[in-house]
């Protein structure tokens, strides 16, 4: 799935408004949960309309360093559901505001721990988008945070509620394709080209605030809004974007836990000067069960028959089984095999899976959320071990007793960046 596919099947939560048919999710109710929203932006207005689909809320309260976000989103907002939310501009003012029930924090990773271990604090429960954290210290401080507070916490992998890698789970489980011995995992494409001159940003951002405890690097929209995720300081890189999907949905379709082992190779070449992070990768990630091969290029045409540039294989003895989003594709071991294609759409994961959450905080029950703090911790730390992996140009091995990289202390080393001056790291 592309980015702009992905945008129109998020976009459901206004068909509505666009179409001039007013849905009923949309009505206000006193039993609505009272929904603050911390990044107002792009994604987290994504966030924010699949809630609202999903119905049973209000968003009563949206905070962003970007005063156009703020307006625009509050306008939008407005209109989708008959009420218009408070606005701020620190995240601070916008938890201290008495009736909130939830929060969802949809502002990039560098700023999730803060603000995550901020709602905790206020014992509220929080949606809080992929991936948990910059950084593995950070990752371990959150779960803390959450382990303290005992709150209702989802993490938004929506891919684990796709009918199609559902039900990849139940092929392989049944036995389907054998025993799986090797998965790979890969999404290539071309992200643009994105303004790396630097300038002054716009008149409407707070450029220091948004950098928060990350490095404050020269603007230029190459890493602002929308772009930030090639940016080695606030995204990290594609992997940790966008493949972290699907790690997460293999180690949930597999079971497994954290990798022992992961060594990666790559080069940032063809991209040079316009992103920070590496546009080809290959990691090999060495779970207990089986390795798991990721491989990513940013550049050219990706694989020779294009619907295989987006998805998982798992090589089983008995078959291959290729997945994505919205379609399996089987192929038996042996001649004259049919290879079994089944398309499976899901065109609303992420309102199931804001769904989920909004039903557990009604509920008051942590078991009926899909993705607690801790597995979302292991998917993260996993793609951040491979990036150190990259960084060092080492083995990284990961001691799963301990919770901690063992034997290399210059990988270990890039477990925590410094943070900024002003900003304190979170403990554990």
């Amino acid at each position: 799935m592309d980015r702009r596919r992905f945008i129109r099947q998020s976009s459901l939560a206004t068909a509505a408004v666009v179409t001039g048919v007013h849905s009923p999710l949309f009505a206000q109710n006193s039993s609505n949960l009272k929904i603050g929203l911390i990044g107002s932006g792009w994604y987290g207005m994504v966030i924010a309309k699949a809630a609202l689909q999903a119905g049973g809320v209000e968003i009563v309260a949206i905070c962003d360093v970007d005063t156009t976000h703020l307006k625009n989103s509050a306008t939008e907002l407005t209109t989708l559901q008959g009420s218009k939310p408070k606005e701020f501009r620190d995240y601070h003012e916008l938890l201290n505001m008495p009736g909130l029930d939830a929060v969802l924090i949809g502002t990039p990773p560098h700023w999730h721990a803060l603000q995550f271990i901020d709602v905790c604090k206020k014992g509220l429960p929080i949606y809080c988008e992929k991936p948990l954290a910059y950084d593995i210290d950070e990752g371990k401080a959150m779960m803390e945070a959450a382990r303290k507070a005992e709150n209702i916490i989802q993490i938004g992998f929506q891919r684990r509620q796709s009918n199609a890698f559902q039900k990849a789970r139940e092929l392989i489980q049944n036995g389907k394709i054998g025993r799986v011995r090797q998965i790979g995992a890969q999404i290539h494409y071309n992200p643009g080209n994105a303004d790396t001159t630097v300038q002054d940003p716009p008149s409407s951002l707070d450029w220091d605030a948004w950098c928060g405890p990350a490095p404050k690097l020269p603007y230029r929209p190459s890493i602002g809004h929308g772009s930030w995720r090639l940016e080695k300081e606030y995204g990290n890189g594609h992997l940790v974007d966008w493949g972290i999907h699907h790690i997460d949905i293999i180690r949930t379709i597999m079971d497994f836990d954290m990798p022992e082992s992961i060594y990666a190779t790559g080069s940032l070449d063809v991209m040079k000067g316009r992103i920070t992070t590496p546009d080809t990768l290959l990691a090999t990630m060495h779970f207990k069960d089986c390795p798991v091969v990721w491989q990513h290029r940013l550049w050219g045409t990706g694989e020779l028959n294009p619907q295989f540039n987006n998805g998982i294989f798992f090589y089983g003895e008995k078959g291959t089984l290729f997945a994505s989003d919205d379609k399996l594709i089987l192929t038996p071991t042996g001649r004259d095999k049919d290879q079994v294609v089944m398309d499976i759409d899901t065109p609303d994961m992420q309102e199931k899976h804001l769904a989920e959450f909004i039903h557990a905080v009604k509920a008051k029950d942590k078991r009926m959320v899909s993705c607690k703090v801790e597995d979302a911790f292991r998917s993260t730390a996993s793609v951040q071990l491979a990036m150190i992996a990259y960084e060092t140009g080492s083995e990284v091995k990961w001691d799963i007793t301990r919770n901690t990289i063992s034997d290399n202390d210059k990988a270990k080393k890039l477990s925590a960046r410094p943070y900024r001056q002003g900003y304190k790291r979170p403990t554990y």
